[in-house]
């Protein structure tokens, strides 16, 4: 059966308007896009403007490198204490909309905004019904980063907000049970009775009303999903979310512009969807402490004469040059780069090096969330619907058993497919290792592509039951040719600088005072469930005691 209040309480929610734990995911559901539409001219790279960019030279109290979940609550909390704080960040502000009056591109139809400096789409679905669906783009610092680490994809949001622009907005705290395998040394306590409630609160993380979602058209791809998981003995559960509800409802009456029924998801939401933008972004730029140069790259971090670090930074284009490079001097640093860009940095700063007192640990630890798509082919007395919500607000929880939770996912292509398609996270135990490559002079992760393979053994302890009850089977068009596994790649990279490893109980980096890793590097590869409420929560904690015992 469904879960009750009680039994949703257990993920963190408590009511269809009440704040609950929470964590996004990119939902590769939404990759559909038109095979035939043509490539979008990109505009003229223009210099940033609506602000001041930090300056050659500048010396600063604290630089945060990084605008997702840990350096927004960084930002937040240290400017609410009195510091000064700069954000350096990667990628574009995304507040102008384009020539089409949107700042954010459709899912269905990519365009120059949708992928970081790419010439071609790297959709997470690659197939459909038969077609290739990726396409030309012209080069530009859009929204999605799909960076090839070697053996894996890795989906990352790139702009002020980091991943909170791309993902889901499936917003899941870990049940309590499970805790002790996210965050092995940290007091759960703590964790469930202040950090993720406050990160929940700042978030704004609520839950669809079950009512509406039993009768809203737009949602019957994920009611057909709990008739079946509970038709195999699966428990459904509902699943809390950042996204403004009375603003879906509003869209489904038709009196608001459509964002989450006209499939917006993958290359951001342009309404609905409560961001870091919306969220601690705006609370820390009120305050008057917190600034931000986007398009800003950092590029090294050493210690600087006398006290503080020598911050090396490339100022781009949106066509991806450098239009400058920048020394500042920073007294604190704090990464917040995501997992993949804090462990990268830090290992090519050990490496070369600029930080050589780093310990052995960094580029250790990381994982991929278990992260495996798929999708199954329903009978035709099963249709999933043509109009289909791109935000997910519901799971299959398999973990105890099978070492599996499976968010029921869209696949709003605007007409019917008959499909259900499927986001899993597993309990996958392999870790990586981020390492310098010194003849190529870059930092390469050691993932292996066959590690994938006890995710999709895992995901298959709900898939298969599924199949052999309602007599279906698995798509095999999604991912290539007859290829059923979406194995290729993870949403949710976590791990490489782990906490209590690579840095102290709070994220401090051993060897450099003033050095600081708050963002999911410190999650040791696996959260059970989609991460960045945990990433947040993380973050508050360890903010906290950084401003008691450090400032």
């Amino acid at each position: 059966m469904s879960t009750t209040l009680q039994e949703r309480d257990r993920y963190g929610g408590i009511s269809r308007r009440g704040f609950i734990a929470g964590t996004g995911s990119i939902l590769g559901a939404a990759a559909i896009a038109a095979h035939a539409s043509p490539a979008q001219a990109a505009p003229r790279p223009r210099p940033l403007s609506g602000g001041a960019v930090i300056e050659p030279g500048a010396r600063v109290p604290v630089l945060v490198i990084g605008t997702g979940y840990g350096g927004a609550v960084t930002a937040l909390r240290l400017a609410q204490a009195g510091a000064e704080v700069h954000m350096a960040e990667m990628g574009m502000a995304w507040d102008t909309p384009g020539e089409d009056g949107r700042i954010f591109a459709n899912t269905t139809r990519p365009d120059y905004r949708s992928y970081w400096l790419r010439t071609r789409t790297k959709q997470p679905l690659s197939n459909f019904l038969g077609f290739p669906l990726d396409k030309d783009v012209p080069r530009y610092t859009g929204i999605l980063d799909a960076e090839d680490l070697g053996g894996i994809l890795v989906y990352q949001g790139r702009g002020v907000g980091g991943g909170s622009l791309v993902n889901g907005g499936m917003a899941v705290t870990p049940r309590r049970e499970n805790f002790h395998a996210v965050l092995p040394t940290v007091d759960p306590d703590e964790m469930y009775e202040v950090h993720y409630p406050r990160a929940n609160a700042e978030l704004g993380v609520g839950s669809v009303d079950p009512a509406w979602f039993d009768t809203a058209e737009c949602y019957r791809y994920a009611r057909v999903g709990r008739r079946h998981a509970e038709r195999s003995g699966f428990p459904f559960v509902f699943v809390p979310d950042v996204y403004d509800w009375d603003y879906m409802e509003r869209e489904a009456a038709g009196t608001v512009p459509r964002s989450a029924l006209a499939g917006e998801i993958l290359y951001g939401n342009n309404h609905g969807k409560k961001s870091l933008q919306q969220t601690y972004l705006a609370r820390a730029r009120s305050t008057g402490r917190v600034t931000v140069s986007p398009l800003h790259r950092v590029t090294s971090v050493a210690p600087a004469s006398g006290t503080g670090y020598t911050v090396g930074i490339e100022q781009l284009a949106t066509d991806g040059r450098v239009t400058a490079t920048k020394s500042v001097t920073a007294d604190r640093v704090f990464f917040a780069a995501g997992s993949v860009g804090t462990s990268k940095l830090l290992v090519r700063m050990k490496a070369t090096g600029a930080l050589p007192a780093l310990n052995g640990e960094v580029g250790r630890g990381w994982g991929d969330n278990g992260n495996v798509m798929c999708g199954r082919a329903n009978h035709l007395w099963d249709p999933t619907g043509s109009l289909q919500s791109s935000i997910p607000c519901a799971g299959i929880d398999n973990w105890a058993a099978g070492g599996a939770f499976a968010e029921i996912a869209p696949l709003p292509t605007g007409i019917e497919t008959w499909a259900s398609f499927y986001l899993s996270i597993t309990a996958n135990p392999h870790r990586a290792r981020f390492g310098w490559n010194a003849a190529a002079g870059r930092v390469e992760l050691d993932w292996r592509t066959a590690w994938k393979q006890p995710s999709i053994d895992m995901a298959r302890t709900i898939f298969d039951r599924i199949n052999a009850k309602e007599g279906t089977i698995y798509r095999t068009d999604l991912f290539g040719v007859h290829k059923i596994w979406g194995d290729h790649l993870t949403y949710h990279p976590l791990g490489g600088a782990v906490l209590d490893r690579a840095t102290d109980h709070h994220g401090r980096l051993h060897g450099y005072r003033g050095l600081y890793v708050v963002d999911g590097a410190l999650v040791p590869g696996n959260t059970t469930v989609n991460p960045f409420v945990t990433i947040t929560a993380l973050a508050e904690r360890n903010i906290a005691r950084i401003i008691a015992d450090d400032l």
